[in-house]
């Protein structure tokens, strides 16, 4: 038993230094974008694709399909784009452990996490009430499904958003140093 459990554990670790390893790769990936106007505008993007998203999901067996299909598709590259790209500039606080954050990270990421969860919580409640709500009418439980998705997406995100919007611009100096073979 005890053997597993070293496996497990040296399986664990290596993991995290292959994390460790691209995460140092993506510290160096973009510098001239890691401002906090750059940041903000990522922001304001991944948001405003999570609203087109809402919208279809919204137009969803209302609309001619065509608006479904561009609103949801088109909503998804804006957000799904713009939040990929944020993830890269927040760094670790956004998609790393909390074992390997100093205090200012870990207090920076709990605190998005806190509010992003909050804020989710309040949407699932809106998704059900939105459920309850189409659920008489023609295919209302597939509209309520991609609300609750629209919905469900858009709270993912917002941690990233949060940390994007109000994190302070990086030190430039931080990327003078070349990415260790």
């Amino acid at each position: 038993m005890s053997d597993e459990r070293g496996r497990l554990a040296v399986y664990w670790e290596r993991q995290q230094e292959r994390w460790e390893a691209l995460e140092r790769k993506r510290a160096q990936r973009l510098p001239t974008w890691r401002t906090r106007k750059r940041r903000r505008t990522l922001s304001v993007f991944v948001v405003a694709g999570n609203l087109i998203l809402i919208t279809g999901a919204a137009l969803f067996h209302v609309a001619p399909e065509v608006v479904f299909f561009l609103c949801w598709f088109g909503g998804s590259i804006v957000a799904g784009g713009a939040h990929y790209l944020l993830r890269i500039l927040t760094g670790k606080m956004s998609n790393g452990f909390s074992i390997r954050l100093d205090e200012r990270e870990r207090e920076w990421r709990h605190r998005a996490t806190f509010i992003s969860y909050q804020v989710l919580v309040a949407l699932m409640i809106i998704a059900v009430f939105y459920g309850l709500i189409v659920s008489g009418t023609e295919d209302g439980g597939a509209r309520g499904a991609m609300m609750g998705c629209a919905l469900l997406v858009a709270g993912t995100t917002l941690s990233g958003v949060i940390l994007g919007w109000s994190l302070p611009d990086d030190d430039p100096e931080d990327f003078d140093e070349e990415i260790p073979a």
